[in-house]
């Protein structure tokens, strides 16, 4: 049986109880442009329309700081693309913000933020 956190949705022995494409309503494309590091924020206001539990869900888990799409994929324990989706409703409603990632406006490439990013493993490990 599901963990008590994990609500109604989950099953041991069958997984999500609820398949990927009925949550994003059959959408594979999200309308806003979202990379897995791209970070969104909540805006403070509230979704117009009919949003499903997962929206609700996203908006509870961004709360005010910073998350990126990968992060929210996650916690959701859904597809990155599926969570694309979803976050792109709440940009299109108005109840999110995304920004790209910061590394867009330099080379990913560069020694020297390559360098970084190994020092900072190494310093975790």
């Amino acid at each position: 049986m599901a963990a008590p956190q994990d609500g109604p949705w989950l099953d041991d022995a069958a997984g999500r109880l609820v398949r990927p494409y009925t949550v994003s309503n059959g959408r594979t494309r999200p309308t806003a442009a979202l990379d897995l590091l791209s970070m969104v924020m909540t805006t403070g206001a509230l979704p117009a329309g009919q949003m499903g539990p997962e929206h609700t869900e996203v908006l509870g888990l961004i709360g005010s700081r910073p998350t990126s799409v990968a992060e929210v994929a996650a916690h959701l324990r859904l597809p990155a693309v599926v969570t694309k989706v979803l976050l792109s409703d709440l940009v299109d409603c108005g109840a999110l913000t995304a920004k790209a990632p910061s590394f867009r406006t330099h080379n990913p490439t560069d020694r020297s933020l390559l360098e970084a990013v190994l020092d900072g493993l190494r310093r975790r490990l």
